[in-house]
């Protein structure tokens, strides 16, 4: 991912002293007459954030979508599948979730589905079986496959997510060791050139999740800043909260201060409300707007990326998030938001969550609110976004001059690729 020795210094050795000599004086006039270029001081993670600078600022629209390591477990799901339905075509960049964090450092997320799973010839992106001595297998030899067919694809490893947060604590008081074992990690020579940089999937910065963190309200940004500082060039991201509530998690890190060495935030705009509440409201878990009766003021995505705005992070740095999934409840009498309930509704993997493609058929969409939509059907009510949903939200990402949209995750789709590809429609 770095460029290697200058031409010139082979082809000069190949002149003759002399002329090589001469040729060198003429190279050193030249340069002393140019203006000389000075690099910009590091501005520290206190400062001002810049305007809408680097990478993201001047990038075509970003459509990305995360792939899952354990994807090709129960789900049965593979690389190969993103070309079957066409949205390896529609998207931009991939997200490959999750690498570990652990020790302070980036670590092998699980090495069986990563490098080592033999794939046969009817799984393989390019048909062609693994064999039992080839140096790489597995979804890091799938994703080498899937960029040399789609050479337009970008793919960065994604680390931590909900399960390894707790690791970014430990990770903070060493940020240069951690940045420098994340890099070692992604440029290993067994998948080097794999992955076009890395993304940091910390839930959440000086917040509580699954565990809580008290790293500071500026741990971020000095992570942030010593993963630029090693990654240089190649793409550095994030995904974040989008809990804008009255001093909720947006405003528990200086986001601003470490948009300046992002290219870009994945803005988590799903997840506000579910079934971890059992007995209810019922609520979307995706809206887009606020609407009478919302359980909690700031949790919905346009309050997000005003709050963020307003923090001074540049919208083209902000790139709104879509479940390809619902959230749903049991027990439920009520067809509009906000009725009561008993418990999580049964689905496929995890009681309360259920991919769009089942429910789509299993318990199609009754009504519409605050841009996304809900079913309900029995005593069941979900709330899901669907292709004509998305289509209004991708509306939005254009108006607020959004950087694009980013999805969790590719399994949830159609074999056909509904929701990507109103994504894709949506953001031309």
């Amino acid at each position: 991912m770095r460029s290697g020795t200058s031409p010139l210094i082979p082809a000069l050795s190949r002149l003759p002293r002399r002329a090589a000599a001469a040729l060198i004086a003429l190279l050193l006039s030249l340069t002393a007459l140019a203006p000389t270029a000075q690099a910009a001081p590091d501005p520290g993670p206190d400062a001002a954030p810049a305007a809408a600078t680097g990478p993201a600022a001047a990038d075509p629209v970003i459509k990305l979508g995360y792939f899952t390591n354990w994807a090709g477990y129960g789900r049965n799901h593979h690389l190969k599948d993103l070309v079957t339905s066409g949205t390896a075509a529609k998207l931009t960049h991939i997200n490959y979730a999750f690498g570990n964090v652990t020790g302070g450092r980036c670590a092998i997320g699980d090495s069986y589905a990563d490098h080592d799973r033999a794939y046969t010839a009817e799984q393989s992106v390019d048909g062609s079986a693994d064999t039992w001595d080839q140096p790489l297998r597995g979804n890091f030899n799938q994703l080498r496959k899937l960029k040399e067919r789609y050479p337009h694809l970008k793919v960065l490893w994604s680390f931590g997510g909900w399960t390894w947060s707790g690791g970014f604590t430990e990770a903070a008081a060493d940020p240069e060791g951690f940045a420098r074992s994340c890099r070692a990690l992604i440029e290993d020579p067994r998948w080097a050139g794999v992955f076009d940089g890395i993304d940091l999937d910390w839930e959440y910065p000086n917040a509580c999740g699954l565990r809580c963190d008290s790293s500071g309200p500026q741990a971020f940004a000095t992570m942030m800043r010593a993963m630029r500082a090693e990654f240089g060039e190649d793409l550095v991201t994030a995904a974040i909260t989008a809990d804008a509530s009255e001093g909720g998690k947006l405003d528990a890190t200086d986001y601003a201060a470490a948009a300046r060495y992002t290219d870009w935030y994945n803005v988590m705009t799903y997840d506000f409300f579910g079934a971890w509440d059992a007995d209810g409201p019922t609520a979307p878990h995706s809206p887009l707007t606020a609407y009478e009766g919302i359980p909690t003021a700031g949790q919905y995505a346009d309050a997000a990326v005003r709050k963020l705005a307003d923090q001074g992070v540049p919208a083209r740095k902000l790139l709104l998030g879509i479940g390809f999934y619902g959230r749903g409840w049991t027990g439920v009498a009520q067809s509009a938001p906000g009725g009561a309930a008993s418990g999580p509704a049964p689905a496929t993997y995890e009681s309360g969550i259920e991919d769009y493609k089942v429910l789509k058929t299993a318990c199609p969409v009754t009504g519409t609110v605050a841009g996304t939509a809900y079913a309900h059907c029995g005593t069941q009510w979900w709330s899901y976004d669907t292709p004509e949903t998305i289509a209004g939200k991708m509306a939005y990402a254009r108006e607020r001059g959004l950087g694009g949209a980013f999805f969790w995750e590719t399994s949830g789709d159609t074999a056909d690729g509904e929701l990507i590809g109103a994504i894709d429609r949506g953001l031309r």
